[in-house]
């Protein structure tokens, strides 16, 4: 079997089993068809059978089966917190078709908070967005993207209704080489309740986000706020490499 074969079995395994996931076929606890099954089901080797069954368990959707029949964790799309990945990018790998309506898009002075999170001066010129985002057409999440002008440009110049704002910063060269996130909960205010359908107060999962050059320099603040039932992240740890958890004590109230 070429590498190629492979690949396109995997991606197609991976493809029917978070569908099947995502619209109930398979619920959580339910096990899933096993290896000889599905090895039948795509006429297939067990070997892409298997990379789509590692797949979905980095994916924090199924178990990791060790000797038992392998069964649904969870029917929410979940993000690796250890990867630097976009939303449009995290929903076409989760099989999900991203969309976005954005808000506004302007150029404004950094008020203090701000300039402090971006490390540059009270003042110094900032461009901010402000986007609902869908996965499947359905209202998901609402980020507010902050950067300082000489990345900024670029988004000034990009139609933030056509895809990956990520992408595009990538595509004009600028440098993103790591991020740090913190993730905590928050009501939703009157904006956010309004794009994300929902009554004001509603718990949200927020996930500040800063993002650094290989050189350090800090190029992104921002701030994204998804409906919990919607999308969730995991992280990955191993003994001896554990990764970087901070837990802080936050006042829960807007930004």
């Amino acid at each position: 079997m070429t590498q190629q074969r492979t690949r396109q079995q995997h991606d197609e395994i991976a493809h029917y089993l978070r569908t099947a996931i995502r619209e109930g076929y398979f619920q959580p606890g339910d096990e899933l068809p096993s290896e000889a099954e599905l090895t039948r089901k795509f006429t297939s080797s067990r070997g892409p059978v298997r990379q789509a069954m590692s797949t979905l368990r980095t994916e924090g959707l199924i178990s990791s089966g060790r000797g038992r029949r392998t069964v649904v964790l969870d029917n929410v799309p979940t993000q690796s917190f250890d990867d630097i990945i976009s939303f449009s990018q995290w929903c076409h790998n989760a099989d999900i078709v991203p969309g976005q309506r954005t808000q506004w898009v302007t150029r404004r002075p950094a008020e203090k908070s701000l300039a402090a999170s971006l490390l540059i001066p009270d003042g110094d010129p900032v461009v901010s967005v402000f986007r609902l985002r869908l996965m499947d057409d359905v209202p998901t999440m609402v980020e507010r993207l902050n950067y300082p002008l000489e990345v900024g440009r670029h988004v000034l110049a990009f139609d933030t209704d056509s895809g990956s704002i990520y992408q595009e910063l990538i595509d004009q060269g600028v440098d993103i080489s790591r991020t740090s996130r913190t993730i905590d909960a928050i009501g939703a205010n009157e904006d956010d309740a309004a794009l994300l359908e929902v009554p004001v107060g509603t718990p949200l999962l927020r996930v500040r986000r800063r993002a650094f050059t290989s050189a350090g320099e800090l190029i992104e603040s921002s701030d994204d706020r998804y409906l919990p039932w919607k999308a969730s992240f995991t992280m990955n740890s191993t003994r001896g490499n554990p990764s970087s958890m901070a837990l802080t004590s936050t006042h829960l109230g807007d930004v």
